[in-house]
């Protein structure tokens, strides 16, 4: 990894590369092969910190500058993990504080950075917080660190107001004393009141508490919610809306006095100057579900936070006219807020792009190149575990799926949940575990397919032309290329053919059906064969 130029902060152009911890790796005894001996349960079949840190070296050699671990705090995982009972504390589950540190001083040695998810919107309903509240009854103190409220109706007996959950089904919950508390995902994550001024207390403790044990940075989980309209009122919904969001992360214009209300960014204000009173470059990044590229700006202005996760380009159907569109809205955006953009094709919340992209063979190519398109932009690069394999989204069985947003209402949506997305990694091997937990691992919490053998690590280190050895590839010459690059950039679409100006490069990307002519000059690398001075369909390369 090279060393940031001076005064150019190191997340402004980083690749990070997620890793959803229950799926990356499980920790091997501390005799095993490789294994760190950590306290989380070696080989059970679930992803651990030990597990993490015996990868790194992995990730090293892939190429990325930083890794954001999903949640690993002591957690009941109804929401797999993003139900926090202890915010400073690990889940016995993934290990302990001390394996949180062997993975922080392991990491910097490798010269990688550390994200970690903070999740403030809401609380495990086993928090201390809200087992006080419920002990302690209706008007109390205890009571006002969360959304409580009576409710509509005869005798209290309506939800407070008409807002439904993101998992579907009513908003609310009503306790046997007949109030209501809010919960705008599960049941069991009950919304804090951030209106209460204990609550910006306890997360700035909570702040401090990681970055004094080393962390880099913070992935905030809703960083646009948060407050709500501060009167509760009823969401006003068009009767037969044009268009539904088909994914968690999809934004569809809507009244939504749930989210994005102005007050949340004195919340960011003040957790900058905490980040800032840190040496070394700490950072945060927004998940910050916003309904227009100016509104998600608003999170990245000097003194708020640094980055916000850019969903439009995720969002993009495989159209070289859409990509120009968001590629230019998206840079033009955060340059009016004095940041710099971020790109992701795939998280753990949505379809991996391979699939999105049609699947098989096909919808390969064309995450290549769109992978090969976004890491020759400015900014940063957030890449998903797996993806670096080509793995594609997993039909899992009903009976094996987990995700709550699945378990809470079964088929309502016509969506099978995100756990096709979130299967585990396969290391080495020819059938499952593939080496997940080692030799002697157990089978993973989500089961694998059996036809992955050619798709794992060790299968595709192997392989010169295959997806690992081209991200590995392109990572390098990424470094190489773009260090100092002109950040002027601009896309234009010539009916499907994509072309990206940045410095003396020209990225190429062919969304038609038949093979365009290439620029002259030298080509650096395509997401797949090219001969002849033609770029076949769906395939990008960099021109120099």
């Amino acid at each position: 990894m090279t060393a940031p130029a001076p005064g150019h902060p190191w997340w402004r152009d980083a690749v990070v590369y997620q890793v959803y911890v229950r799926s990356f790796a499980d920790g091997l005894p501390a005799d095993g092969e490789g294994g760190e001996g950590g306290d989380g349960a070696a080989g059970d079949g679930i992803g651990d910190l030990p597990g993490i840190t015996s990868r790194l070296p992995y990730l090293r050699d892939l190429g990325v500058d930083a890794l954001w671990i999903t949640p690993f705090y002591t957690s009941p995982q109804k929401d797999h993990g993003y139900d926090v009972a202890d915010y400073t504390d690990v889940d016995p589950l993934f290990g302990s504080l001390a394996d949180v540190d062997r993975l922080l001083e392991t990491a910097h040695g490798l010269g990688l950075r550390v994200i970690v998810d903070l999740v403030p919107n809401h609380t495990s309903d086993q928090h201390a917080w809200f087992r006080e509240a419920l002990a302690a009854g209706p008007g109390s103190p205890a009571r006002a660190r969360y959304v409580f409220r009576p409710g509509r109706g005869k005798d209290g007996a309506e939800p407070p107001n008409n807002w439904h959950s993101i998992f579907g089904g009513p908003a609310w919950t009503r306790l046997p004393d007949g109030t209501w508390y809010l919960h705008l995902f599960d049941s069991s994550q009950p919304d804090l009141d951030w209106r209460n001024p204990e609550v910006g207390d306890m997360f700035e403790d909570v702040l401090r508490f990681w970055l004094d044990r080393g962390v880099d940075g913070f992935r905030v989980d809703v960083a646009h919610g948060l407050y709500k309209e501060a009167t509760l009122r009823d969401q006003k919904r068009p009767e037969k809306p044009a268009k539904a969001a088909g994914s968690m992360v999809e934004r569809v214009l809507n009244d939504e006095p749930m989210w994005d209300q102005p007050e949340v960014h004195d919340v960011y204000r003040r957790w900058r100057r905490v980040l800032d009173s840190y040496p070394g470059d700490r950072m945060a990044v927004a998940e910050a579900w916003t309904q227009t590229a100016a509104s998600m700006a608003r999170f990245i202005r000097p003194d708020e936070l640094h980055q916000a996760f850019n969903f439009g380009w995720l969002g993009t159907p495989w159209s070289a006219k859409a990509f120009a569109q968001v590629i230019n809205d998206s840079i033009a955006a955060v340059a009016a807020a004095s940041s710099a953009p971020t790109w992701v094709l795939s998280n753990h919340d949505v379809e991996r792009h391979p699939t999105r992209y049609g699947g098989g063979p096909v919808g390969l190519a064309r995450a290549r190149a769109a992978t090969l398109t976004m890491l020759a932009l400015p900014g940063s690069a957030y890449l998903y575990q797996g993806e670096e394999l080509g793995l594609e989204q997993v039909d899992v069985p009903p009976e094996a799926r987990q995700d709550p947003s699945w378990l809470r209402q079964p088929g309502a949506t016509g969506q099978p949940g995100r756990d096709g997305c979130r299967v585990p990694l396969p290391w080495s091997g020819d059938r499952p575990p593939y080496g997940f937990g080692g030799p002697a691992g157990a089978q993973p919490w989500i089961p694998q397919p059996d036809d992955w053998a050619a798709l794992s690590v060790e299968a595709e280190l192997a392989d010169p032309d295959s997806t690992l050895a081209f991200y590995r590839r392109a990572l390098a010459l990424r470094r190489a290329v773009f260090a100092g690059a002109d950040e002027t950039t601009h896309a234009v679409a010539d009916d499907d053919l994509l072309v990206v100006l940045r410095g003396d490069v020209a990225v190429v990307l062919n969304a038609s059906t038949e093979p365009a002519p290439l620029p002259a000059g030298e080509i650096l690398i395509s997401s797949g064969p090219v001969a002849d001075g033609q770029l076949p369909p769906d395939t990008a390369a960099w021109i120099r």
